[in-house]
């Protein structure tokens, strides 16, 4: 199965080429040699190969910087993904991509289902759910998958960021009133190979929006708490985690108070397994140490 991979230098990108096992042939061009600003680059990319299927791991993530960059965001956010699916459905091959739990306003108070109705609270969500509707309408046949609060041993995350104070401070002040679900950037590329290869082999079957995390759930608070006594005597020093509210820890842009995703319907639909996040913690701890 040949398998088109943008992304492939970023956590989740990186993730899916570890995890390409001997049926997949993945092309995962760099921006040297695919501009994704360019306009007609990835139509002649995708029109040139044969393709079975596209895994979309290229996003603009910087939530913060969006705010001041929303023209930066929503090109990588909502413009690509938008091609790329008219580029996929021109070839009548499927598409994966990848969007966010940041596209609803976290005020539901129960974990949010695929069709819940969406109202992000700033630019990036903004991006990614305008790149949500720019492939619905370009392709029957892509499938959507939100996920949440993704790390790694790669790239720049709340993992490596908690790791790095950690070792500065002997208290970190971390907010304590959001809540979500950690999910390692490595199980979101099980799954979304597992939905790729899911949707070549039932090429009948249509697309559509799903949610993956791990599973359970925690505040941001949580986590690093987590972090800490999971590494435990492998850290040189461990700090206190102290709770704080999101009012005394202002960021540029708004989060969501509450964005649990459910993703029973992805469960049922697809091939995927939903491992514990404190277990996914602990696996990648121990990859990173």
């Amino acid at each position: 199965m040949r398998v088109l991979l943008l992304g492939g230098t970023g956590q989740l990108g990186r993730e899916c080429l570890l995890q390409a096992g001997p049926d997949l042939v993945v092309t995962a061009p760099t921006r040297r040699e695919l501009d994704l600003a360019a306009s007609g680059g990835i139509q002649a990319l995708v029109a040139a190969d044969p393709f079975d299927v596209i895994v979309n791991a290229a996003a603009y993530t910087a939530v913060d910087k969006a705010e001041s960059e929303r023209d930066a965001a929503f090109a990588l956010n909502a413009d690509v993904p938008g091609r790329l699916a008219a580029a996929a459905a021109a070839k009548s091959i499927p598409l994966v991509h990848v969007s966010t739990d940041y596209v609803f306003d976290g005020q539901k108070g129960a974990p949010y289902v695929p069709d819940d109705p969406v109202a992000p609270l700033g630019a990036y969500g903004a991006s990614k759910e305008a790149g949500e509707r720019a492939v619905r309408a370009a392709s029957a046949r892509s499938v959507i998958l939100r996920t949440a609060w993704v790390y790694s041993p790669f790239g720049a995350n709340f993992l490596k960021t908690m790791l790095r104070l950690g070792a500065e401070r002997d208290v970190l002040k971390v907010v304590d009133d959001q809540r979500g679900t950690p999910t390692t950037a490595a199980d979101l590329a099980a799954a979304c190979l597992a939905i790729a290869r899911h949707l070549v082999t039932h090429p009948d079957e249509p697309g559509g929006t799903f949610h993956f995390t791990d599973a359970g759930e925690t505040t941001w608070c949580g986590f690093a708490r987590a972090i800490f006594a999971i590494a435990g005597s492998r850290l040189p020093n461990v700090p206190r985690v102290e709770a704080i509210t999101t009012a005394e820890y202002p960021t540029p842009a708004r989060r969501p108070a509450d964005s649990r995703l459910d993703c029973s319907a992805t469960l049922a639909r697809f091939p995927v397994t939903q491992p514990d996040w404190r277990a996914a913690l602990a696996a990648t701890l121990d990859r990173l140490l």
